[in-house]
């Protein structure tokens, strides 16, 4: 069963240095799965800072603030989050204090520098009794602790003027193998059962996809503001897990199972797909969960 969690543990912090006519930007969260590919993506073009939880933990927002403002950026990006959505229940101070009162600390230091400040948020601020995606005008309301986390930040990432807020949901990808996807291919590849929920409906966040529209955004300049950064096209998770088993060929068997049978702790969204139409018609459009997923296999293959 494959409840949405993941975790984001890197190793330390490293300044990757490029010509002088890109952005200095500091990475919070580099050594999770999106941080990695952001990393990756961004020191190409401009000057990145990667902070991993070893070497800045958000949630001490006083060296939070300080350390950024110290490396004086142009562009602060917050890949730190605490994704334990059961675990939040039971400790809901840690999740507040990362997902919530770090991203305001953050959010004042790249106001403090004139940063643009880049946060993500996350499908868990809706309630999942929606029958069509969500757009960024539906209000918030989460069911649990995990999503009134996110939401704290999604309110409190406009202290810095310059912001983009990019909801995410079910983030697959990258070298980690911390994703409900990146599980199941897992068990997929040794031929194991898969078990996933057929009355959960989502529009994954594939990495690639997402580092690509940050790198966007800041080449166009998008209007400061909040966007949903997902995969076009709507799919229960056991629809995802079928078709990932046969993009894969594994013989194993994909079965479905309900969120009240699953013994979660936290409640989880049902239907909670969201709408990437006002990326779209700025111009960014992204593909189909599909096209997402068969790029996933293809790049699991290679490595």
């Amino acid at each position: 069963m494959f409840p949405d969690s993941s975790a984001s543990r890197g190793a330390r912090s490293i300044s990757y240095h490029s010509p002088p006519m890109g952005h200095r930007i500091v990475v919070t969260g580099a050594g999770g799965q999106l941080g990695k590919v952001l990393v990756r993506d961004l020191q190409k073009k401009h000057e990145v800072f990667a902070l991993t939880r070893e070497s800045l933990d958000v949630a001490d927002r006083e060296a939070a603030r300080e350390r950024v403002v110290k490396i004086r950026p142009s562009v602060v990006v917050n890949c730190a989050a605490y994704n334990d959505v059961d675990g939040a229940e039971e400790d809901p101070k840690a999740a507040f204090a990362t997902n919530g009162f770090g991203v305001g600390a953050l959010a004042d230091a790249a106001a403090a520098s004139d940063a643009i400040f880049i946060h993500f948020g996350s499908d868990f601020v809706f309630d999942g009794r929606a029958s069509r995606p969500y757009t960024e005008k539906d209000l918030p309301n989460p069911l649990g602790l995990y999503g009134a986390s996110k939401l704290l930040g999604e309110v409190l990432a406009p202290r810095a003027p310059k912001h983009w807020i990019l909801r995410l949901e079910s983030v697959f990808g990258g070298e980690g193998r911390t994703s409900s996807i990146g599980k199941m291919a897992d068990m997929l590849a040794k031929g194991e059962p898969v078990q996933a929920f057929f009355d959960r409906t989502v529009t994954p966040s594939y990495v690639e996809d997402v580092s690509r529209t940050v790198q966007r955004l800041l080449e166009r300049k998008l209007p400061w503001g909040l966007y949903h950064c997902v995969s076009s096209g709507t799919a229960t998770w056991q629809e995802l897990a079928t078709e990932l088993a046969r993009m894969m060929g594994s013989k194993a068997n994909v079965s479905g199972v309900s969120m009240d049978k699953a013994g979660l702790k936290a409640p989880r969204p049902s239907y909670c797909a969201l709408s990437n139409n006002r990326l779209a018609d700025a111009g960014i459009e992204l593909p189909d969960w599909r096209s997402t997923l068969k790029r996933f296999v293809e790049a699991r293959a290679r490595r």
